[in-house]
């Protein structure tokens, strides 16, 4: 049972970077040396307001943010919620998810489950992307912003 999640078309993933303001970093880490905090502050530097998600973090800064314990506490709205968890934890990211107005559901590049996909389909959250790196694909969409 090989599961393969299909993603959106270039242009629909452009256009949720295109629209995003604010990108919730499910497992952000304060290190720096971690890919989370390498790609959270490269969209910090393109002009988007990260908000970090680690309870371990919770109530600390991470990258000058106020880190959260969980999506459920964030007090603005999501555009984007960046997940860097292991595959195994999406489902539970994809729980929380849906008790947010949150946008768009985004797992990192290597990181797919299918139960978490079809929580997101069955509670009407279809802007799913999984298996991509955020970072890479604002590269290859072209925008400019700050």
């Amino acid at each position: 049972m090989n599961y393969e999640f299909k993603n959106p078309s270039d242009e629909v993933i452009y256009s949720y970077l295109e629209k995003a303001k604010n990108i919730a970093v499910v497992g952000l880490s304060d290190d720096e040396t971690k890919t989370s905090n390498r790609v959270a502050k490269v969209l910090q530097d393109f002009g988007y307001k990260i908000i970090p998600v680690n309870p371990s973090l919770a109530g600390q800064e991470v990258l000058g943010e106020k880190a959260y314990a969980s999506i459920k506490d964030i007090p603005v709205h999501i555009d984007i919620v960046d997940v860097f968890r292991r595959s195994e934890f999406l489902p539970q990211v994809a729980e929380e998810f849906i008790e947010t107005d949150a946008d768009v559901f985004w797992a990192q590049l290597g990181l797919q489950n299918e139960e978490a996909e079809e929580i997101l389909r069955s509670n009407g959250k279809n802007e799913i992307v999984m298996n991509r790196c955020i970072k890479i694909e604002l590269a290859n969409s072209g925008l400019v912003r700050k």
